[in-house]
């Protein structure tokens, strides 16, 4: 499948703290199998970005869908004390979880829900772990780029172990950021781009050209229609890219 060009002209020359160029991935890395008892893991890298995800099976489904012969996947999120410059607290310890936290799980669950046949699965629920041990920038992306790996090899474990026939997942997704810093259109942005970025966005795409899910903001001043074209030419880069990345770990 092909998309449209990166649109020109409304980029400025300049460059990226990282040195990168514009549509250049930081360096991405998926290891499958990473935990020793979850039916299915991986760490993914993705630069200074390092995320734990994890796939854990249950024989159950929420009390909304007993009866009704069909699975749930859902997830949760969370940050190491030290996955950031300072300590944070534990969010166990502070007795709730902050509204950022819940904003991302919640994310991360829509965002694999859509690619999974949940009538095929049966009554079972998968929840998706993703606990970021450091962070650069683009945790939640990394997260549902490592989930849809960690939910796949979960699903080849239950294959396995004669639980069902086959994988019951619709497609691929993955996730990208992308902003625009200092005026340019740039994709995969590291923590020094994203604290002064005049606009970022999260794109949650699937390999067949579908949106799942678009976060985008202007931070400083409103961006205009040709500078969101720009951005989304980039996720598509960016997401193929990620794409044939899973594809990898899967395949190793």
């Amino acid at each position: 499948m092909t998309f449209p060009a990166i649109p020109s002209g409304i980029r400025p020359s300049g460059t990226r703290p990282s040195g990168r160029a514009l549509d250049q991935l930081r360096i991405v890395s998926i290891v499958p199998g990473f935990s020793h008892h979850a039916e299915g893991s991986c760490i993914i890298k993705m630069g200074g970005t390092e995320v734990l995800c994890t796939a854990s099976v249950e024989s159950r489904v929420p009390p909304f869908l007993r009866g009704k012969g069909q699975g749930w996947v859902t997830a949760e999120y969370g940050m190491l004390p030290r996955a950031t410059h300072t300590r944070g607290d534990r969010e166990a310890a502070r007795g709730k979880q902050s509204g950022r936290t819940q904003e991302i799980q919640r994310l991360i669950g829509r965002s694999l829900r859509a690619v999974t046949d949940l009538a095929a699965m049966g009554e079972m629920s998968i929840t998706l772990d993703c606990d970021v041990l450091n962070a650069d920038g683009g945790t939640r992306c990394a997260s549902i780029t490592g989930a849809w790996v960690a939910l796949n090899l979960a699903f080849k474990h239950l294959i396995k172990m004669n639980v069902i026939t086959s994988v019951p997942m619709l497609g691929q997704v993955s996730a990208i950021s992308c902003g625009l810093y200092e005026g340019q259109a740039v994709l995969d942005l590291d923590y020094a781009e994203d604290s002064n970025a005049e606009a970022d966005a999260n794109f949650v795409l699937t390999a067949s050209g579908g949106i799942v899910e678009i976060q985008a903001t202007a931070e400083k001043t409103a961006f205009m229609p040709a500078q969101f074209d720009a951005l989304m030419a980039l996720a598509r880069k960016g997401t193929q890219e990620l794409h044939a990345a899973q594809l990898a770990a899967l395949a190793g």
